[in-house]
């Protein structure tokens, strides 16, 4: 065989392995899931909300109603720390997010319509969770992710929200896939691949990744990466966290800060390597209404690190929204 032959031959071996055997390469099931019902807690409730079988919790009574929007790859969990003295006050409902914790993980073609792991259905579940449980305003309180989605519902249901905690939010047009990935995302290799991509999040890659939302990581304990690993036991927890992925690439809630016209309360912990606090003190400042804040020591889920730090700004803001 010709040195140009042969070279041309191996070039389109190399391709069709490449284009090929994502296709074909066996993919390990996930080990055999846990019933919901198995992992969920003594006070773990569920209600319908836009056809999804929705985990929440609540806690105290009466007015001001607080509800919590956990981040990415988080839980009710998050807000273990902190929900006995916001109830106190007021009325606290924490719920999981669709694609986290044990509210229910649909499949394409098991929903119509929006996807109901995108921001505007997110928007939709936050807004329908309040309807369900008879809550018309309250003080949305978002971290990470979370805040994002607190932010949208506040320009979309300005009428439903008395004010917002932003706890490191994370808002942001760029989407969290590198540029060079977006054109392959669509493709079948990426639809195939994405869920076991995704069990990664089980994995040493999912371990870093939270422990790099500490400060102090020592204060991460065993406990709580238990906590956090439990949800990824019930059944396609991999399909709709990849089903997550490919629904949001981003938003335009960088550009629209200037239209929330609610008080906000804006923190940040001093030490946040995911969101710095300066991107946070930026979106302090475009917002009209709002107060920002750092926590000293504290890292991205200041709720759980420092969480006597997180309480006075947030209890003190609270006081001033209702006197």
């Amino acid at each position: 065989m010709k040195p140009l032959r042969f070279f041309g031959f191996v070039i389109i071996l190399v391709l069709l392995v490449i284009l090929v055997g994502p296709l074909v390469i066996p993919i390990p099931p996930l080990p055999d899931p846990v019933p919901v019902q198995d992992l969920t807690d003594s006070d773990s409730r569920f209600i319908e909300v836009n056809s999804l079988q929705v985990h929440y919790k609540t806690y105290g009574s009466g007015e001001p109603v607080m509800v919590l929007l956990h981040g990415f790859a988080s839980s009710t969990y998050t807000w273990n720390d902190v929900i006995p003295a916001l109830s106190e006050v007021g009325t606290v409902i924490a719920y999981d997010r669709p694609a986290f914790g044990l509210t229910e993980r649909p499949l394409p073609g098991e929903w119509t319509g929006d996807s109901p792991y995108s921001n505007e259905s997110q928007v939709a579940m936050a807004v329908g969770l309040m309807d369900a449980l008879g809550v018309d305003k309250a003080v949305l309180i978002g971290h990470s992710a979370g805040a994002a989605i607190a932010l949208q519902t506040a320009l979309e249901y300005p009428e439903r929200v008395r004010g917002l905690v932003l706890v490191d939010p994370a808002v942001s047009s760029r989407s969290g896939i590198p540029g060079w990935a977006e054109p392959l995302i669509n493709t079948p290799h990426f639809q195939r691949l994405g869920p076991y991509l995704s069990r990664s999040l089980a994995g040493k890659e999912g371990d870093a990744f939270l422990e790099a939302a500490w400060y102090d990581t020592s204060k991460f304990t065993e406990e709580d990466k238990a906590a956090y690993r439990e949800p990824l036991q019930v059944e396609n927890w991999d399909a709709a966290l990849w089903e997550y992925t490919l629904s949001n690439r981003g938003t335009d809630l960088e550009l629209r800060l200037g239209e929330v016209n609610q008080p906000v309360l804006v923190l940040s912990g001093d030490h946040d390597r995911i969101v710095p606090p300066e991107i946070s003190e930026k979106i302090a400042a475009e917002l009209p209404n709002a107060r920002y804040g750092t926590m000293t020591a504290c890292g991205h889920v200041p709720q759980e690190e420092c969480p006597e730090e997180f309480l006075p700004p947030v209890l003190e803001f609270i006081s001033r929204l209702f006197p």
